[in-house]
């Protein structure tokens, strides 16, 4: 690549796109890689402020921009993702399917701390839909070397920076405890809402049971669902402190395992995340799910609907973010609930 006067650049071949800004009418390339400059293109050259054109001059050990965004782009692709059209060295990410977006954050700041290549995304652990845009990629030179591009080789390894979990089909037990809703001395108002946030998802509701406050008809009822074939137990009320709210004792009765009770996040601070027989999750759902209107079941379930192992870690690092501000006007997840560090 070398550096010309643009009056003398007639037969040359461009090494970048030129790009054509008119506020508020355009910003696109007037003239793409590769074009052979004619004389009819100078003047149109000079009128977008391009006095001096860089003109290809292959160069060994570097890379033009978009040879070197097709290396990137490679670092980051997924399974069901496909990239942008490939300009001015970047290419952005594109999901090809519902799911979570999972992101290597580790891999994506050692390339970003590189320098001259720059990787950008939305938030991870969230869902996408089919036509989002994942993220965007770009090298910021016109050329660069070869060798830092094997660099970010290097310090990704095996495996890409982002991925997308598909959504499984599940077949899911509802417990809805309380005496007050057993005994019909109350509407039950909990169990619609779980039904809506479901309706999201591909599940099949396979039994719905109420149980009144005692730990053991408790324990039952998830027994008997889980004979059913669920394999996902929502369990709605009774987990607070007081001494009526037995669920978690119940939950824990059935011998699965406890991941977390309790998680610091608000609305959601008395979740309970357990898993029965390793792989099957059992979830104890605090009354602010009910009337909230987002909170940490909104955080947790398009996660668990992917069959992701959630652990301690996943919730411990909710803190930062796990303040919801119940606004007027709720735009979730264009916001700042559940995105920590």
């Amino acid at each position: 690549m070398r550096l010309i006067e643009t009056i003398n650049a007639v037969g040359s071949v461009l090494c970048h796109d030129i790009t054509q800004i008119i506020k508020g009418v355009t910003k696109d390339a007037v003239f793409s890689k590769g074009h052979t400059v004619r004389e009819e293109d100078i003047s149109v050259l000079l009128s977008v402020g391009k006095e001096h054109l860089y003109v290809w001059e292959k160069e060994e050990g570097m890379l033009h921009e978009n040879d070197a965004a097709e290396i990137l782009y490679e670092l980051c692709k997924g399974e069901h993702m496909k990239p942008s059209k490939i300009k001015e060295g970047k290419i952005e990410l594109i999901a090809t399917c519902d799911g979570v977006l999972k992101i290597d954050s580790a891999k994506m700041n050692k390339v970003n701390a590189l320098g001259e290549m720059m990787i950008a995304s939305r938030h991870g652990n969230f869902p996408v839909k089919a036509g989002d845009l994942l993220a965007g990629t770009r090298v910021i030179p016109l050329v660069i070397e070869e060798s830092k591009m094997n660099r970010a080789k290097e310090v990704c390894g095996e495996g890409s920076i982002f991925e997308i979990k598909k959504y499984v089909h599940k077949k899911v037990g509802i417990v809805t405890t309380g005496s007050e809703v057993y005994h019909g001395r109350i509407e039950d108002t909990f169990t619609p809402v779980i039904k809506d946030k479901l309706a999201e998802f591909n599940v099949e509701i396979i039994g719905h049971i109420v149980s009144n406050d005692d730990h053991e008809m408790i324990t039952e009822s998830i027994m008997t669902l889980l004979e059913k074939g669920a394999d996902m137990i929502i369990c709605t009320g009774g987990m607070s402190v007081d001494p009526d709210d037995r669920t978690p004792l119940a939950i824990k009765n059935t011998g699965a395992k406890m991941i977390t009770y309790g998680a610091p996040v608000l609305p959601g601070a008395m979740f309970l995340l357990a898993y029965y027989k390793g792989n099957i999750p059992i979830i104890g759902l605090p009354g602010c799910v009910m009337y909230a209107k987002r909170t940490i079941f909104d955080l947790v379930l398009p996660r668990i609907m992917t069959d992701e192992r959630l652990r301690i870690r996943d919730f411990t690092m909710l803190g930062q973010g796990g303040l919801c501000l119940n606004c007027d006007l709720c735009t979730f997840p264009n916001c700042g609930f559940g995105k920590g560090v």
